[in-house]
């Protein structure tokens, strides 16, 4: 059986499986960051929820939690552009030499582009909706 079409080799399905496992493999990746980075974010938020309580003071300061956590989520949402990135190139340079075209994984892109979107969703809310440090102390 001769695997190469005029000396070029053709890809397998195989390696369009092994593309498709690598890509979920990062897309995972950067949803554990950003799940890590909207924990880590609001760790400051509950470490502050019991003096707020007895205190009865409304001033709630997140610290570094917070930036540490919106660096993570935006770091997620940049793994998953990447990866999504990176597999469409794969899939057109597999489909370089072949004779018949296999298609990328819609579904896996749709929700590498919802992932991002649900990141930068998180981000804005982290950073717009949480840190408020002059309207608290009017």
């Amino acid at each position: 059986m001769d695997t190469s079409i005029k000396g070029k080799p053709v890809a397998d399905l195989r390696d369009y499986l092994a593309g498709e496992r690598t890509f979920l493999a990062w897309l995972r990746t950067g949803i554990a960051l950003m799940g890590f980075g909207f924990v880590a974010a609001h760790f400051g938020l509950f470490a502050d929820e019991l003096p707020i309580m007895h205190h009865g003071t409304g001033v709630q300061n997140h610290g570094a939690s917070l930036w540490f956590g919106t660096a993570l989520i935006v770091i997620g949402v940049a793994v998953n552009l990447f990866s999504a990135r990176r597999y469409m190139h794969l899939v057109s340079e597999l489909n370089g030499g072949q004779l018949v075209h296999r298609f990328l994984s819609k579904e896996a892109v749709i929700l590498a582009v919802v992932l991002v979107l649900l990141g930068i969703s998180m981000t804005a809310y982290l950073t717009l909706v949480l840190v408020q440090p002059d309207a608290l102390h009017t």
